[in-house]
């Protein structure tokens, strides 16, 4: 059977053979383009980084949430009865006023709004409202699932949880404004960790990643993908949990900054074309 199919084949013009050859070599081609990475996120610019100066950060320090707002380096760090909020002299790493949050609560993003400073944690649905300065608790409000990164755009705190959706509420009543799906070219971007708001965007780190990603807050669209592979201490390589989460963005300065849970290091860095 096999060689009659074959003798039929050969018999053929060039023109059939031409099509069969395309019909069978196509689908192949589509893999290989496919499993490339051609097609996935295509359209959206790379981007690398450029290390411009290292500093001292704790290596206890289960970094979820982290800014610059006066000049000072604010911190909240994660994990049930390690949580903390921390003001650090960003040049030694040496934290210089910090407090404790209750044992049964696990720390995440924060945020400057308003002249306050906010700190949500994991599951517990509440948000600590702090003086930035003093680090004096203010008040707590409560809020519905669960709180991952946060960042301020000039009018709303924004959040996120895990998801590809992000959350803008009001920073005086904490009433829910909206909410965006974050995607880039309809496919949606999961585990958005870590936020900071930066010249109009907000930047994320991904869960499990190393990578950033740009995006537009109006649309929700990913404006640039930030490749920071090979930033990562080696001496943490092989902890799984010990992943990128960090950004501070310094108005004042143009600096930015990043780290990662319990990462020895942070770093200044600079974003570059690729």
């Amino acid at each position: 059977m096999l060689v009659s199919v074959y003798e039929k084949f050969m018999k053929s013009s060039w023109k059939k053979k031409g099509l069969v050859l395309l019909l069978v070599a196509a689908p192949l081609l589509l893999c290989v383009t496919w499993a490339s990475g051609q097609f996935r996120r295509s359209s959206t610019p790379r981007q690398s980084y450029r290390v411009v100066a290292e500093y001292p950060h704790d290596k206890n320090a289960f970094t979820q949430g982290l800014i610059v707002y006066q000049g000072v380096l604010l911190e909240g760090t994660g994990q049930q009865g390690k949580s903390q909020l921390r003001q650090v002299d960003l040049k030694t790493g040496r934290v210089t006023k910090g407090i404790a949050l209750p044992a049964r609560f696990f720390g995440e993003g924060i945020a400057v709004a308003d002249g306050e400073l906010f700190q949500l944690t994991w599951k517990s649905r509440v948000c600590f409202v702090y003086d930035p300065k003093t680090l004096e608790l203010k008040r707590t409000i409560r809020y519905p699932g669960e709180g991952w990164g946060l960042t301020f755009d000039g009018q709303s705190l924004i959040m996120s949880d895990g998801s590809s959706t992000l959350r803008f509420y009001d920073p005086k009543t904490f009433k829910l404004q909206k909410r965006i799906a974050v995607k880039d070219r309809n496919r949606p971007i999961r585990n958005l960790n870590e936020l900071e708001y930066i010249n109009g965007e907000v930047w994320a780190n991904i869960w499990y990643e190393d990578k950033i990603i740009r995006i537009d807050p109006r649309r929700g669209k990913v404006i640039a993908w930030i490749d920071l592979k090979g930033l990562k201490p080696a001496s943490l390589r092989f902890k799984r949990e010990a992943v990128y989460n960090g950004i501070a963005f310094d108005a004042q300065t143009g600096k930015l900054y990043v780290t990662g849970k319990n990462w020895p290091k942070l770093y200044e860095i600079e974003i570059i074309s690729r």
